[in-house]
């Protein structure tokens, strides 16, 4: 049994955010939970929320025992760029690509034995 959470268009590039999913990908809830409070990422507290409510959403709708979940798939999309101008020099403009992620957290009850 799984159970998943999506957050959808999150304003952080999808490169900065994979770098503090890696670090959660396979732990224990609890222990990732624990990572992401410590890490001084900007992606760590918007990571945090959607693991909440996976694990909520694991012991509401499923009846799972959240000390026995695990996160089995964590991983992130990129979601639709917001494009912006800067003005440069001799009157030219450069484009500004403001990235947005899809991020994924599904859990698991861990296998005993």
């Amino acid at each position: 049994m799984q159970a998943k959470a999506v957050a959808r268009t999150v304003r952080i590039a999808p490169r900065k955010v994979r770098l503090v999913v890696d670090l959660i990908r396979g732990k224990q809830v609890g222990e990732a939970v624990a990572i992401l409070k410590h890490t001084p990422k900007a992606a760590s507290p918007v990571i945090e929320k959607v693991l909440k409510s996976a694990i909520a959403n694991a012991e509401h709708n499923f009846d799972m025992d959240i000390n026995s979940l695990v996160v089995t798939e964590a991983y992130v999309n990129e979601g639709p760029t917001l494009k912006r101008f800067r003005p440069r020099a001799m009157g030219r403009a450069s484009q500004i690509n403001k990235r947005t992620s899809h991020i994924t957290l599904v859990v698991s009850e861990k296998k005993e034995g």
